[in-house]
C-alpha cells in the first residue's frame, strides 16, 4: 500500500473512534447503555442490524467462498433475505412488545430466573466464541494489506474494538455501523466497474470462468443446504440475543417490523454487488487455494483502488467486520451486568453497576483476542462459522422465539428443548462421525440443527394444547406485564426525554461524521486518476448531501418538541 492509503486508513480509524468515544457521557444509565435510550430511530437500527450481521462474513467467509464457488455466494446470502422478512413479519414485533431490555431479561420474566441462568452462561459463552472467529477476519484484512503478523494485528484491533465499546455503549456501536455502511457501499460501488475494466469487461467474467461459476447450487451447498440455511437464519438473525437489542431499542411494534424489512430489502440486493470483486479477482488470479481464498476480496480492491481509496476501503473493512465484535461485546456485557451480576446483587447501585458493565467489555474483550489468536489452527473462520451455527444456532435461538408465542410452553419444556437439541447436534457433529466413520455432509449437517430443536419444540406444543392447560409460567408472566404497564407515569416521561435529547445527538454525532467522510471522497476524487475520478467525487457529494438530510431532519424535531 501507498503511504497515503496509510494516512487515510489512520484517519478513517480515528474518525470512527472518535464517533464512538463521542457518546462517553450519554450511557449514564443501563438502559441508555445497553439499549441506547429505548427509542432509537428504525432507520439506524435497521442498518446496523445489516451492518453487524453482514460484516462477519461477506468479505471473508462469504468473499472465500465467491471466489471459489462464484455465484453460490449469491445464492446463500440470499438466504439471509429470506430470514430478515420472516423476522420483520412475526419475530421482532413480539420482541418489541415484550417489553424487555434484552432477551435475557424476557427470558427471566417468562420462563424463570434459572432458565435464564442457564441460557445466559451458555449464550455467554457461544457469544465469544463467535466474537473471536469475528475478529480474526477483521485481522486477516490487515495482514493481507500491510504484512503485519496475524497476530500483532488481533491484538491492536482488539484493544481498539473494547475501547469505543466501553466508552460509547449501544450508541457508539450503532452510529460507528452506519457509518461503515456508507463508506462501504461507496467503496464497492467504485470497485466494481474498475474491476470489470481490469479483466475487460462482464464479458469477460462469463467467458473465463470455470465451467460451474454460475450455477446457484453445487454438491457442497446444494438446495437442501440453502433450505436449512434458510430457516437457520430466520432463527438466528430473530434470536441471536445481540440482534435482538435491534429489536427492543426502538419505539414500537411497527417500528421493530421496519427494522426486519429493511435487513431484507437491504440482502435482496446487497449480494449481487458485493460479491462480485472477489468473483472477478478468480479471472485475475485463480491459483489461490486454501486459507488464501479468505484474501480474495481485498487482493482484487487492492488491485484496482487508486491511491487513498485502498486505505479508506481497508478501514471501513476492518470497522464493519470489527462491529460483530463490539455488537457482541455490548451484548455480553449487558447479559453478565443486568441478568446476572443485577441478579445476585439486586441492590447494588447505579454507577455501581455501570463500573461492572464497562469492566466485563474490556475482560470480554481480553477472551476475545484470545479466541481469535486460536482460529487458525481450528481451520479457518469458514469452517467454525457454518459449524459453529449448525450446532448451536437454532437449539440455541429458536426456543426463546417460540415462548414469544406460545401459551403452553413452560420453563423446564424450553430448557429441556434446548439442551436435547444441542446433545443431539453435537452428537451428529462429533461422536457420530467417530462411532461410525460417517459424517454428514454440509447441507444434512445444516439441515439436522434447524429441525431438530423444532420437532422437540413442536411435539411438546401439541401435547400440552392436547391437555388444554395454559403454563403457569404464561399466566405469571402476562400478570407481571400488566402490573408493570399500570405502574408507567413520570419515570416514563422522564427516560423518554432523556431518550429523545440521546437521538437527537446521536444524528448530530452522524451528520459531521458524514460531513468527514464526504470530504475525504471528494479530496480523493481530486487526486485520483480519470477513470476513478468522476465516480468518486459523486460518491463524495452524494455522502455531502446525505449529511445535509440528515441535520435538516433533527432541526425539524427540535423545533417540533419547541
Amino acid at each position: 500500500m501507498d503511504i497515503l492509503d496509510y494516512i487515510i486508513m489512520l484517519l478513517f480509524t480515528g474518525v470512527v473512534i472518535a464517533a464512538g468515544l463521542s457518546f462517553g457521557k450519554t450511557g449514564n444509565s443501563m438502559k441508555s447503555y445497553f439499549a441506547a435510550g429505548g427509542a432509537v430511530p428504525w432507520r439506524i437500527s435497521g442498518l446496523s442490524l445489516f451492518m453487524s450481521f453482514f460484516s462477519a462474513g461477506t468479505f471473508v467467509v462469504w468473499g472465500s467462498i465467491a471466489y471459489q464457488h462464484g455465484f453460490v455466494a449469491i445464492a446463500i446470502q440470499m438466504t439471509m433475505c429470506l430470514g430478515g422478512l420472516a423476522v420483520g413479519m412475526f419475530i421482532a414485533p413480539a420482541w418489541q412488545k415484550s417489553r424487555a431490555l434484552t432477551a435475557a431479561e424476557f427470558v427471566s420474566r417468562r420462563l424463570g430466573i434459572r432458565v435464564q441462568k442457564f441460557y445466559s452462561y451458555l449464550i455467554l459463552l457461544i457469544s465469544l466464541m463467535y466474537t473471536g472467529a469475528f475478529l480474526y477476519p477483521v485481522a486477516k484484512i490487515i495482514n493481507v494489506s500491510t504484512g503485519f503478523s496475524i497476530e500483532a494485528c488481533v491484538l491492536v484491533l482488539g484493544i481498539l474494538i473494547i475501547l469505543y465499546t466501553v466508552v460509547g455503549g449501544l450508541w457508539g456501536v450503532m452510529i460507528t455501523d452506519v457509518i461503515q455502511f456508507i463508506v462501504l457501499t461507496a467503496a464497492v460501488i467504485i470497485v466494481v466497474p474498475l474491476a470489470f475494466d481490469r479483466i475487460g469487461g462482464v464479458d469477460a467474467l462469463i467467458t473465463n470462468a470455470p465451467p460451474d461459476f454460475f450455477n446457484i447450487v453445487n454438491e457442497e451447498y446444494s438446495w437442501l443446504f440453502l433450505l436449512a440455511f434458510a430457516i437457520y437464519n430466520g432463527i438466528f438473525i430473530g434470536g441471536n440475543w445481540a440482534y435482538v437489542q435491534r429489536y427492543t431499542t426502538v419505539d414500537s411494534p411497527k417500528s421493530a417490523r421496519k427494522v426486519g424489512w429493511l435487513f431484507a430489502v437491504l440482502y435482496l440486493i446487497s449480494p449481487f454487488i458485493w460479491m462480485l470483486p472477489p468473483m472477478i479477482y478468480r479471472i485475475v488470479n485463480p491459483e489461490l487455494s486454501g486459507l488464501d481464498n479468505e484474501g480474495a476480496y481485498l487482493m482484487m480492491c487492492k488491485e484496482v483502488l487508486p491511491k487513498g481509496l485502498i486505505g479508506l476501503m481497508l478501514g471501513g473493512m476492518v470497522f464493519a467486520t470489527a462491529s460483530s465484535v463490539n455488537t457482541t461485546l455490548n451484548l455480553a456485557a449487558a447479559v453478565f451486568t443486568n441478568d446476572l451480576y443485577k441478579s445476585i446483587r439486586p441492590d447494588t447501585k447505579p454507577k455501581k453497576l455501570m463500573f461492572i458493565a464497562k469492566s466485563a467489555v474490556v475482560v470480554f474483550g481480553i477472551i476475545t483476542i484470545l479466541v481469535a489468536l486460536m482460529v487458525p489452527s481450528a481451520g479457518g473462520i469458514v469452517e467454525i462459522v457454518l459449524s459453529v451455527g449448525a450446532v448451536t444456532g437454532c437449539s440455541l435461538y429458536g426456543p426463546p422465539i417460540w415462548a414469544l408465542f406460545s401459551k403452553y410452553h413452560t420453563g423446564r419444556s424450553i430448557l429441556w428443548c434446548t439442551i436435547l437439541g444441542l446433545v443431539i447436534n453435537v452428537y451428529f457433529k462429533f461422536l457420530h462421525p467417530l462411532l461410525t466413520g460417517i459424517s454428514l455432509s454440509r447441507a444434512e449437517e445444516m439441515l439436522a440443527g434447524a429441525i431438530i430443536p423444532f420437532a422437540l419444540l413442536a411435539g411438546y406444543e401439541i401435547w400440552a394444547r392436547s391437555k388444554r392447560e395454559v403454563a403457569p409460567d404464561y399466566i405469571r408472566y402476562r400478570e407481571e406485564q400488566r402490573m408493570a404497564s399500570q405502574s408507567e407515569g413520570a419515570e416514563d416521561d422522564e427516560t423518554e426525554q432523556s431518550s429523545e435529547e440521546q437521538n437527537r445527538y446521536g444524528l448530530k454525532v452522524l451528520a459531521r461524521t458524514m460531513v468527514i467522510t464526504s470530504f475525504i471522497f471528494i479530496v480523493l476524487a481530486l487526486i485520483a486518476d480519470h477513470k476513478a475520478l468522476w465516480i468518486t467525487l459523486f460518491i463524495g457529494i452524494m455522502v455531502g448531501l446525505g449529511a445535509l438530510s440528515v441535520f435538516q431532519y433533527t432541526n425539524k424535531r427540535v423545533k417540533a418538541e419547541v
